[in-house]
């Protein structure tokens, strides 16, 4: 006798966004924003994706500044929320500085995402490191 009922679990598509950015175009930072948005459309509470680009923009210029190499930015919605990953291949882990008080553009970044993400931090991989963020999407 045969048996019909299927019984391969089936995969749902986590929505997720990955791009490569070019070493120093700063220009990646806006489109990065912009496709991020798009991909969170849905997604949370009332303001979580405005902060999800906020912290996007923090980490994706902080990789294009800070080191002198290209970078991957991916961003996964789950069911536990939104993680947001930049992976670049320069080994020195950021810092966190205090921002001097007369300059209003710098030192901030990682101030910025400590104070606004669910959780965060830095991973190093063979070649560089990752530095991540999570938010949760908070629909309760």
């Amino acid at each position: 006798m045969e048996d019909n009922t299927d019984s391969a679990v089936e995969q749902v598509p986590v929505p997720q966004l990955r791009r490569r950015l070019e070493r120093a175009d700063l220009g990646a930072v806006p489109e990065t924003r912009k496709a991020l948005r798009e991909l969170l459309r849905q997604w949370g509470r009332p303001g979580r994706s405005e902060v999800a680009e906020l912290l996007t923009s923090e980490l994706v210029t902080n990789a294009l500044v800070h080191t002198d190499h290209d970078a991957v930015f991916t961003a996964v919605v789950g069911p536990r929320g939104l993680r947001v990953e930049v992976r670049d291949f320069v080994a020195r882990r950021p810092r966190m500085c205090v921002p001097v008080a007369d300059d209003g553009t710098h030192g901030r970044g990682l101030m910025l995402v400590q104070s606004l993400a669910d959780a965060w931090g830095v991973r190093a991989h063979g070649v560089g490191k990752s530095v991540w963020f999570e938010l949760d999407g908070g629909l309760a």
